[in-house]
């Protein structure tokens, strides 16, 4: 039985590397204790990124059913508008000629998001990464779905600026994201948890 331990081995189990009984205990302490943290960092993730798709999901379906084809609505004076406006580009109207390069963008940074979870262990970061997922998610669920076509489809933007570009919320989420990842980046906070200093 001991020979074969050796030969498989046992993981994550300091006792197997040569660590004494006490040194063993407080990392089978640290490593559960890690588990959880880590999970609710993830369901944070996840949580804040339902919340922002959800948002996103709902504004564009109440804009498309009482805004689109009506009279723009003034919400502070001609300085903010809701004005309904289908936009082919990226975020802000740029680019409309590259909408399904953009299509998969989004769907490129789901995917790097979702990997990313697996070793996420900071709650500013799993925020960011929420705000970004569930914006990045609003946005592609308009490429695939609305019209003129699967992964063509035009985004619903609404919200009108004095001087600036229509958006919606998702791209409010996430440019709110990226801002919240450059700040965490300059102070050294990596999405592990860990602080380092340049």
């Amino acid at each position: 039985m001991a020979e074969a331990e050796r030969i498989i081995g046992t993981p994550d189990i300091p006792e197997a590397a040569g660590a004494e009984p006490e040194q063993a205990d407080e990392h089978a302490k640290d490593a559960a204790a890690e588990r959880p943290r880590g999970k609710r960092r993830i369901a944070v993730l996840f949580g804040v990124a339902a919340f922002a798709y959800a948002l996103d999901l709902i504004s564009k379906m109440i804009v498309v059913a009482k805004l689109e084809h009506h009279p723009p609505i003034e919400i502070i004076g001609d300085w903010l508008k809701f004005e309904a406006i289908r936009n082919a580009g990226a975020a802000f109207g740029f680019g409309e000629a590259f909408t399904v390069i953009f299509t998969l963008i989004a769907a490129a940074v789901i995917v790097v998001i979702a990997r990313l979870a697996r070793k996420l262990y900071s709650l500013p970061w799993a925020i960011a990464l929420g705000m970004l997922l569930g914006g990045a998610l609003g946005n592609l669920t308009d490429r695939i779905f609305r019209s003129p076509g699967v992964f063509e489809g035009a985004v619903v933007d609404f919200i009108a600026p004095k001087h600036f570009a229509v958006f919606n919320l998702a791209d409010s989420a996430i440019v709110c994201g990226g801002i919240l990842i450059v700040l965490l980046s300059f102070r050294g906070l990596d999405p592990d948890g860990t602080v380092h200093k340049d």
